[in-house]
């Protein structure tokens, strides 16, 4: 899907956010270790994974034609990563570097959604709440009209 409108400086802002917070992935692992959930698999390379996502994700906002899938992968990876910061949050795990308190957790935590809405209306898959609905290019694009 090749993105075209308005919305490229929140695109940047993108690439700046998920592109630094893989890089950190990528270069120290061990620090988000602890906020892995019990169940994740292998979790340095999950982390380490997700960080090259991150990344390769924050690129492809920099192309129109896959800057779309793109946005959907970060939206995605932002609803995948809800558990480690609720285990983060609620049990009060330290992590080198970041805040320790609720003044960070909760609006982290609250903020959430709103992480997810921004990298689907920087990238067109929703127009809400400034245009109802997916953009008219992306119903073309997939075929939804």
């Amino acid at each position: 899907m090749r993105v075209k409108d308005g919305n490229t400086p929140m695109r940047w802002s993108m690439i700046a956010v998920f592109g630094g917070i893989g890089i950190l992935h990528v270069l120290s692992p061990d620090a988000l270790l602890r906020i892995m959930p019990d169940w994740v698999p292998e979790p340095r390379r999950v982390v380490v994974a997700t960080g090259w996502l991150e990344i390769a994700a924050s690129l492809g906002l920099l192309f129109g034609r896959i800057a779309g899938l793109s946005g959907l992968v970060l939206a995605l990876y932002a609803v995948a990563v809800f558990p480690a910061n609720l285990k983060h949050a609620f049990q009060g795990i330290v992590v080198p570097g970041l805040p320790d308190t609720w003044w960070y957790h909760g609006p982290r935590l609250a903020l959430q959604p709103v992480i997810v809405w921004w990298c689907l209306y920087a990238t067109g898959w929703i127009r809400w709440p400034f245009g109802i609905g997916l953009s008219q290019q992306n119903h073309k694009n997939n075929n939804l009209e």
